[in-house]
């Protein structure tokens, strides 16, 4: 059975429909994430409808709606839920944004973007990681992502510019070429720094960029050219 078609019998079979994993999902968004102040409404019905255990291996499928991050493969995690929802609820999405998003990963990130926003563009610079999360999308009708595989470090400069971006990885500091392709009025939510790592939500001001520390967290490395370029401050 090819990955399509897995995705295929479990919308059919166990997908959204299903009173188990609705379960899972309306438990997994009251008790780990409403709990700990995320409040958009937006972001919360959302999360109460995505499979977020069809973005996962089969393997790890049940354990898709608990409290802590999942391997997806090739040495990436899928985030908690928790910090998906927190990261999601920064950009303060309305529905008509272009949200470019750094590191694809298995696709649930991009799949609840897809349901926020007018328009998704996803970089995932494995392209194994690439495939199987554009097949995901595309069984569950995110139709209004598009997945290229790059160096998230240079950004999607032909689409840009972004109302929101949000990065799923760890530079020690912030791509200067992500900076460039946030739109004025924009939110960039991104974790920054090495063993120790803080989320930032980075908005274009009138008066330039202003940068709030807002959570510490714990991502993969961003690799690629972020690797070459160690820490340093924003430029203002």
């Amino acid at each position: 059975m090819d990955l399509v078609t897995a995705l295929l019998a479990g919308l059919l079979g166990t997908g959204c429909g299903d009173d188990s994993t609705a379960r899972a999902r309306a438990g997994m968004v009251d008790h780990q994430i409403v709990a700990r102040g995320v409040k958009d409404p937006r972001v919360l019905a959302v999360l109460r409808e995505v499979p977020r255990h069809l973005f996962v291996p089969p393997d790890q499928a049940s354990q898709a709606y608990d409290d802590h991050p999942l391997q997806i493969g090739s040495g990436q995690t899928i985030s908690q839920p928790y910090v998906v929802a927190f990261m999601t609820e920064q950009l303060r999405l309305k529905g008509s944004e272009r949200v470019l998003e750094i590191g694809t990963g298995s696709g649930y990130q991009a799949a609840v973007l897809s349901r926020l926003a007018a328009k998704v563009c996803s970089i995932e610079i494995r392209p194994e990681l690439a495939a199987e999360a554009t097949q995901r999308l595309r069984a569950i009708g995110a139709s209004n992502v598009e997945v290229r595989v790059a160096d998230g470090y240079y950004g999607w400069p032909e689409q840009a510019p972004f109302d929101g971006i949000i990065v799923t990885a760890a530079p020690e500091t912030v791509p200067e070429p992500l900076l460039a392709q946030l739109a004025p009025g924009g939110r960039m939510v991104i974790p920054v720094g090495g063993f120790y790592q803080e989320l930032k939500v980075i908005e274009r001001t009138p008066d330039g960029l202003r940068e709030t520390s807002v959570l510490p967290v714990r991502f993969v490395p961003f690799v690629g050219e972020a690797e070459r370029h160690g820490p340093g401050e924003i430029p203002r």
